[in-house]
């Protein structure tokens, strides 16, 4: 097989939740890809003391045409949603919420939290399901042990380990927490392209060294992904893979849609507090107020043309 070229994308701090505002490390979207499958946005947060940061306190706001991949390393999280899902967020164990049409949901991290740590990410719906119905999974996968390495496997097939959980496009997300110093080598979808987001240690993804919370970018073709952690203690990453997803999508704030006027429209039904989004019961605050539109059209977003 060919060597992989490994495409190394870097974060961006960025403030998340509004007033109460925790900082987060984005490293999906931005100018060299929007997205890696259908996984279009990428937040990574943490270890966070919360006696000192807050917490996480996310007040109701509205998503639509993306389900939300909620998985943490430590901390819990509450999460409700105007669906009735009243469900909490633990460390192994995924929640996706499905905001197709329209959903709102709040995230706030328990009393019981001490350190918040872990990612949020989306998966944009292809346009023949992006204004599906409202929806939530759990799950919590077994850990399954490949040479040096646990692996959880919360989407799609991954070291003989399926997922349960449903998508719209073929996905990938696994949690790999690697020994020091070994080698890994993972049999992989040749269609997929992957991403391998490293949380803590140092980890070489075909030759390329990742440091923590930058993400390895691996283009469709590779049928194995080979890891070593170059650390000196074990190492955490979070693998992701899907299909190409060969739509333009515009994103602006919670909304992925695929023109300006979807956008436009979106934001309209929240502010006027609209049946499309619900309601969340159960938060003691104010809902979050949509930010002012861009003077500009919102242009749509794709991944750079494959050579």
């Amino acid at each position: 097989m060919s060597t992989i070229e490994i495409e190394v994308l870097t974060s961006r701090d960025v403030p998340l939740g509004g007033p109460r505002a925790m900082t987060v490390r984005r490293t999906l979207p931005q100018r060299a890809r929007t997205l890696i499958g259908a996984w279009c946005f990428a937040d990574h947060y943490g270890p966070d003391d919360v006696a000192e940061s807050g917490g996480m306190d996310v007040a109701p706001h509205p998503h639509i045409g993306l389900q939300t991949v909620s998985w943490l390393f430590s901390g819990e999280i509450e999460h409700r949603d105007s669906l009735g899902s009243h469900a909490y967020v633990r460390p192994g164990e995924l929640n996706l919420m499905t905001g197709g049409h329209g959903i709102s949901h709040t995230e706030v991290s328990t009393a019981r939290t001490t350190v918040l740590h872990g990612v949020q990410l989306w998966v944009a719906l292809p346009e023949e399901h992006r204004n599906t119905a409202r929806d939530f999974q759990h799950h919590a996968p077994e850990t399954v042990r490949v040479d040096g390495a646990d692996l959880r496997v919360f989407l799609g097939t991954l070291a003989g380990s399926t997922s349960p959980v449903r998508t719209f496009t073929p996905l990938l997300g696994a949690e790999l927490l690697i020994e020091p110093g070994a080698t890994v080598t993972l049999p992989v979808d040749p269609a997929f392209e992957h991403g391998l987001l490293v949380d803590t240690g140092e980890v070489r993804l075909a030759g390329t060294l990742l440091r923590p919370a930058e993400l390895g970018y691996a283009p469709t073709g590779a049928d194995s992904l080979t890891l070593v952690n170059e650390s000196d203690a074990p190492a955490r990453a979070v693998l992701l893979g899907g299909t190409p997803f060969e739509e333009e999508i515009v994103m602006w704030w919670n909304f992925i849609g695929r023109s300006h006027e979807d956008i436009v429209e979106a934001r309209e039904e929240w502010e006027k507090a609209s049946d499309r989004f619900g309601e969340v019961e159960g938060y003691p605050g104010d809902r979050l107020p949509a930010p002012a539109l861009p003077n500009a059209r919102i242009a749509p977003r794709k991944n750079p043309a494959r050579t």
